[in-house]
């Protein structure tokens, strides 16, 4: 299978139509092998318009979605992020110029995508998702969906930072931007809607009211 072909088919047929512009995307995308961040029996499946297995249950975003959140966090040079649960978006975002640190909970995912991540220059970390590493983080990334956005993501961010994210409670969910002012107030807006697999430990807690 020419990977390099599958690669660029990828770039063009799912995410320059889906109205991602940013041209540094693009060129991340064209250098990254996404085949990587996944066991190598699953490379074929690396470019298919779908999620890609990783282990454990675990999948990459789709490429479009991935694409779009980029642009919506509109990550600059110089700038440090946070990928949580994100290897393929840790790597993306790391070629654009980010100093990225990334995070997984799951020891087996971490060693899968480990070389791919160190070939880009991340230094990734396991721990407990809802603890997440550091803190002033310009952006923050994640893609698995989850119920509700944590607010230890959220307090994650400088003023001024943003977080980008997939919020789902059934069968379609929501991307959504969030930003942090310098007042501290969290503002948001919701971006498009996807349906990346939830994020184990992630549901939505049922609420009861009397």
């Amino acid at each position: 299978m020419d990977l390099v072909s599958a690669r660029k088919a990828m770039v063009d047929s799912q995410v320059r139509t889906s109205d991602v512009t940013d041209i540094a995307i693009h060129k991340a995308m064209l250098e990254t092998r996404r085949e990587d961040f996944c066991e190598p029996d699953r490379a074929f499946s690396a470019y298919a318009d779908a999620t890609v297995p990783i282990k454990n249950g675990r999948s990459l975003m789709q490429a479009r979605e991935v694409a779009k959140l980029l642009q919506a966090l509109r990550p600059q040079p110089g700038e440090r992020a946070l990928a949580l649960a994100a290897p393929y978006a840790a790597a993306l975002l790391a070629r654009m110029g980010l100093e990225v640190q990334a995070q997984e909970a799951d020891g087996a995912v971490a060693a899968v995508v480990e070389p791919a991540l160190v070939e880009a220059g991340v230094t990734q970390v396991v721990g407990d998702l809802f603890d997440p590493v550091g803190s002033d983080w310009d952006v923050v990334i994640c893609e698995g969906a989850v119920g509700d956005v944590p607010g230890a993501w959220l307090k994650a961010l400088k003023p001024g930072g943003r977080l980008a994210l997939v919020e789902r409670d059934g069968p379609v969910g929501h991307a959504r931007l969030f930003v942090r002012a310098a007042s501290g107030v969290v503002s948001s807006r919701d971006l498009f809607d996807a349906t990346p697999p939830m994020l184990a430990g992630f549901e939505k807690r049922p609420t009861f009211a009397l």
